[in-house]
């Protein structure tokens, strides 16, 4: 990005956005936080993603919660005013997922008097690193000559400026930052932090003192709600835009004498995109008003962060699909090429998917919503609290059987609810069956013991049945939020009946791999005695999503809402908003002039041929100066290679 871009970024305090207003911040909500990295992220990934990484993956947070006064009155300000730019580095060659592994290791300390460690540390994919004034930097301290007056052993979380400041006199010698990578040509920076033997003082760990082996609890508890904001909120920006420009140019684009929009092939992708938006949008709308009442799910952030910019990621290429050449054709008439290039980015990111939905989902969410596992394992813990164990198996057991009578008298209970012309009602009904299923088939799970959480194969299905039970309710949520909204009704038929056939199917697939005899069919006897009952959305739901999103209407401005769009008459994404409408317009002109065989009036013709001339400027790509040839030359490519011999 250009000096000017960083300075703009400063000077409105972009990077202070949730820091609270008596530090000089914006104090923003987490849903504000969220519709402004989604302004940006539509337009802009790099900048979203610089922006985003001080307002939840960086070292603010931290500091508001857990600092010391003096580090919070000098950092903070600071940091709000973009004087000083954060990174936090927690990735390192042999911890990426699986942070807690971290190589990086510090001993307590005492040189010259002063209370310290010295630490090694080798850190990579560290946003903002190259231009960080102050690194954030989580370790294992070790203190073998038991220096530590307060605080312990374990993962500590300090702050290193990168010139010396009041906290700490005389800097971090040794701290290295600069070094970088290229994440896929986005842009924004990204780089290592390293040192060798680095002497760090007690006055930068976050905290001080008495903060030292609390890092993993202060990052779990800090960082998971950044997770479940900035990264959904790139995937909600990358659907709205997919919903508001390539619907457009579905509309405006014709082959075979017809919109694009019309054909079914087409109105597949459409459907899809529709519906992966309203359900990306109705979980960030939940989601921040969880936040808004004080809670901090980590659980719920790990869903937002895995369902969010999966159905991102496919919502996209389902763009691209649509927009054929015109996508692939890189310049600045392609708007989906930058947010289909940086998808991968946000799929890797803090926690990769893969791994979030295989063992973080479940794996946590098992213990953290059961009302009597979590007291066993503490009896567990314990040693020799015989009674407690017990006391809590009993209270297991009972609780398995009262979810298996709720799963069967649920299931049977929702054969005589018609969907009829309440849908909400009628999904409501579904979730309340498949949430029962769900607990009836956790606790059969758990005669697996710990081993449930190593067999990925079953972890994932068990978490896609949480994830969709989350998202499901957030979709009624959104809903009975928006129910005004004229034809949303059929945009939630489709997307609650996309969540009832995945949490069917997961059922299924664990039922019929489960890996103790017998089990697998009781589960499903319980659950599905009649076998499947969803199935995936209609041909007429796809018809009716597409349509809501490539022609003007309630649901096509609700779902395209903080979509960026330039002022420029020459930017593509304004191009289009301004020709759907028209296009719709002069093709009902077209159409009617066809049935009554007749010429279109000169105020019709008016319409048509403006519509024309918007639509041929849409269709058209972008042309580099520079010829194949000469690229070719510049990058020192044998000719031959051109010539494909």
């Amino acid at each position: 990005m250009c000096e000017q871009v960083w300075q703009f970024i400063r000077e409105k305090k972009f990077f202070g956005m949730v820091m609270p207003k008596k530090w000089g911040g914006l104090g923003f909500s987490g849903h504000g936080h969220a519709v402004v990295i989604e302004k940006i992220g539509g337009r802009s990934p790099a900048a979203a993603t610089t922006i985003a990484v001080p307002n939840s993956l960086g070292p603010g947070e931290l500091l508001n919660h857990y600092g010391t006064p003096e580090q919070q009155q000098y950092y903070l300000p600071r940091l709000a005013h973009g004087i000083d730019i954060p990174c936090f580095g927690l990735t390192g060659p042999a911890s990426g997922s699986d942070a807690a592994s971290m190589r990086d290791e510090g001993i307590v300390v005492k040189e010259n008097g002063v209370l310290g460690m010295r630490v090694t540390f080798s850190k990579r994919y560290i946003t903002l690193a190259p231009v960080a004034t102050v690194v954030g930097l989580a370790f294992k301290l070790a203190d073998p000559n038991k220096l530590l007056t307060t605080g312990k052993e374990g993962i500590t979380v300090a702050l290193l400026p990168t010139q010396a400041n009041p906290i700490c006199p005389n800097g971090i010698p040794g701290l290295r930052t600069g070094e970088r990578h290229n994440p896929l040509d986005i842009g924004f920076m990204n780089g290592t932090v390293q040192g060798e033997s680095v002497f760090i003082p007690m006055s930068a760990v976050i905290g001080g003192e008495e903060r030292c082996g609390f890092g993993w609890n202060m990052l779990m508890e800090c960082l998971g709600e950044g997770r479940g904001i900035s990264l959904p909120a790139g995937a909600v920006a990358a659907a709205r835009l997919c919903t508001m420009a390539v619907g457009g140019y579905a509309r405006v684009r014709k082959q075979f004498k017809v919109p694009i929009a019309e054909m079914e092939g087409v109105q597949e992708k459409l459907s899809n995109i529709g519906m992966y938006t309203y359900q990306v949008v109705a979980a960030q709308a939940m989601f921040d008003a969880v936040l808004a009442n004080g809670e901090k799910p980590p659980v719920l952030s790990a869903i937002m962060k895995h369902e969010c910019t999966e159905k991102g990621r496919k919502a996209t290429n389902d763009g691209m699909d649509v927009m054929g050449g015109a996508g692939i054709s890189r310049g600045p008439m392609n708007f989906l090429a930058p947010v289909y290039i940086s998808t991968p980015v946000s799929i890797t990111v803090e926690g990769a998917n893969a791994l979030t939905r295989s063992l973080i989902i479940y794996g946590q969410g098992l213990t953290r919503s059961h009302p009597h596992l979590l007291h066993m394992i503490k009896a567990i813990q314990d040693g020799d609290n015989q009674e407690g164990f017990n006391k809590e198996l009993t209270n297991v057991i009972k609780h398995a059987f009262t979810n298996m009578g709720r799963s069967v008298t649920r299931g049977l209970a929702v054969q005589v609810v018609p969907k009829g012309n309440d849908i909400s009602g009628y999904y409501e009904a579904q979730m309340s069956r498949l949430s029962a299923n769900f607990a009836f088939c956790a606790d059969v799970g758990l005669t697996m013991g710990g081993g449930i959480k190593t067999a990925e194969f079953l972890s994932g299905r068990y978490a896609d049945i949480l994830s969709n039970l989350y998202m499901g309710y957030s979709c009624l949520w959104y809903y009975e939020k928006n129910k005004h909204v004229e034809g949303l009704d059929k945009v939630l038929d489709m997307a609650m009946a996309d969540h009832c056939f995945k949490i069917q199917e997961a059922i299924f697939g664990i039922s019929s791999n489960f890996p103790i005899p017998l089990m697998g069919p009781v589960m499903r006897a319980f659950t599905f005695p009649r076998g499947r009952e969803y199935a995936e959305a209609s041909d007429k739901m796809r018809r009716a999503v597409s349509q809501s999103i490539t022609k003007p209407s309630e649901v096509r401005a609700l779902l395209s809402q903080n979509v960026f769009v330039s002022k420029d008459e020459k930017n593509r994404v304004n191009q289009i908003s301004r020709a759907v409408s028209l296009a719709c317009e002069a093709d009902g002109y077209l159409a009617a002039c066809r049935r009554a065989k007749r010429q279109p009036t000169a105020e019709e013709q008016k319409v048509i041929d403006e519509a024309e001339v918007l639509r041929e400027l849409i269709i058209q790509v972008f042309l580099s100066p520079f010829s194949f040839l000469s690229l070719c030359a510049c990058t020192r490519a044998p000719r031959c290679w051109v010539a494909g011999r």
